[in-house]
């Protein structure tokens, strides 16, 4: 900040301002010479003189792109969370679709004996009818 000095040696007064060539070497936090410059918007600082950063333009756009970095940072994490949940999600699926597969297998395998056990069954059932026929013949 520009400084206003003033003295008084008891009877007089003497008041004045560093100018700018009189400003005291100041610098940013690029360790360069911060130039000395004035707020020109309206509010209760307008017209007041400050020390700003030489590469003051600059200086926003690098805390916008940091700002952008960050948030594609934080959507990354996040991507990452997701995408480890998702596989955790998709390994329990597979091994739900394993088991089912073995018990679908399992399942193939007792219908078919019940085939099987079916086809025995009706193989006996036509074998007593048809030796029951045969008997009633010959008793004729």
């Amino acid at each position: 900040m520009a400084s206003h000095q003033s003295h008084s040696d008891g009877s007089s007064s003497c008041s004045r301002s560093l100018s700018f060539a009189q400003a005291p070497l100041v610098k940013c936090f690029h360790e360069e010479e911060a130039p000395l410059r004035v707020v020109r918007f309206n509010g209760p600082t307008v017209g007041k003189r400050f020390y700003g950063c030489a590469h003051w333009p600059e200086v926003d756009e690098i805390v916008e792109l940091q700002q952008k970095m960050f948030e594609k940072v934080v959507n990354i994490a996040m991507l990452q969370m997701e995408n480890d949940m998702l596989e955790r999600t998709n390994e329990r699926l597979e091994k739900d679709v394993a088991e089912l597969a073995i018990e679908n297998t399992e399942t193939k395998e007792i219908i078919g004996s019940a085939r099987a056990d079916r086809k025995w069954v009706a193989f006996l059932v036509f074998s007593w009818v048809f030796f029951s026929f045969i008997l009633l013949l010959n008793k004729k």
